[in-house]
């Protein structure tokens, strides 16, 4: 019998077809034979012990302009589901961690992909910090004396938003740019946050390259070249996709990450590598599938929709 998902995410209407994972997890899902409901994280409330949600029934295809069909609006009990996809984007703000506690109440008797408990623990920027040996330098700072000292160790330096995504808010700064302090006083005046801040890696000049793990497995990924005169490689930054293969490097960085993600139950993440060095493990809200199938003709949307049916015996 197939699944019933509710999957949480952004407007549908405001997606990119051709490139959401989002979507093509749902046209798999639709494709197998499961039920699809949507429904936004703000439609979603705890009323007592049961979480409810402003849900509607869709069907999904691959037509822009024309991508999914409602059906009438109704109020159900996610613990009716069998599968919730926590599918929004980021920031990773105090809304995003009390999404997760809320869907903490229905977890794991009805699965949420991620485990919210993990996700908000283990945040993209933080998780990885857990693996050191594996990472560039990098500094998670409020302390500006900290930041000018590492930057003058380092000289080239990324200052990023510690909770920020699609490469918004990251800065490249040089060794004789006079920015510094007055991008500090930008950063710290909007936000009582830290930065996170890492040496340049000259090799994002050849890409950085997205790995798709689905149970700590590497079953995919796609190198993402950044524009040029810009540093970030993010595709909504201008990245360019292109073809790739995993090195040996790759491989090892992989394999020591996968117990980890696999006890936390994080089951779809995407991990970022520039050169020889992991800087990131994308838990909220991966994405890649499409631009990975494309290029490899590898249907990673099935992968993970057959790992989530074997857990909910389908």
């Amino acid at each position: 019998m197939g699944l019933k998902i509710a999957v949480q995410m952004d407007p549908l209407h405001g997606i990119d077809i051709t490139g959401d994972s989002t979507f093509a997890l749902m046209l798999e899902a639709q494709a197998r034979g499961h039920q699809l409901w949507h429904y936004e994280v703000q439609h979603m409330w705890l009323d007592g012990a049961t979480l409810k949600a402003r849900v509607q029934p869709v069907t999904v295809k691959n037509e822009p302009g024309a991508h999914y069909t409602f059906g009438p609006e109704k109020i159900v009990a996610l613990q009716e589901m069998d599968v919730v996809l926590m599918r929004q984007d980021p920031p990773f703000d105090m809304a995003y961690i009390t999404a997760t506690h809320l869907l903490e109440h229905i977890h794991p008797k009805t699965l949420v992909v991620n485990n919210p408990a993990a996700v908000r623990n283990a945040p993209e920027k933080l998780l990885v910090t857990h693996f050191p040996e594996l990472m560039p330098p990098t500094l998670i700072a409020w302390d500006r004396g900290a930041i000018k000292d590492f930057r003058k160790l380092h000289g080239d330096i990324i200052v990023k938003p510690l909770f920020g995504n699609g490469g918004i808010g990251v800065f490249r700064i040089k060794p004789d740019d006079e920015n510094l302090g007055a991008l500090l006083d930008m950063f710290f005046t909007a936000s009582r946050e830290p930065l996170m801040v890492q040496r340049y890696e000259p090799a994002v000049r050849a890409g950085d390259k997205r790995i798709i793990l689905i149970d700590g497995e590497p079953l995919g990924a796609v190198n993402r070249v950044p524009a040029e005169g810009d540093s970030r490689s993010n595709m909504h930054a201008g990245g360019r996709p292109e073809k790739t293969t995993l090195t040996a490097r790759e491989r090892e960085i992989c394999a020591a990450l996968a117990p980890v993600l696999k006890r936390k139950g994080l089951l779809f993440t995407g991990i970022d590598v520039i050169g020889d060095y992991l800087t990131e493990i994308n838990v909220t809200s991966p994405t890649g599938l499409q631009q990975i199938a494309r290029f490899d003709g590898v249907n990673l949307a099935a992968a993970i929709w057959e790992k989530i049916e074997a857990m909910r015996g389908a």
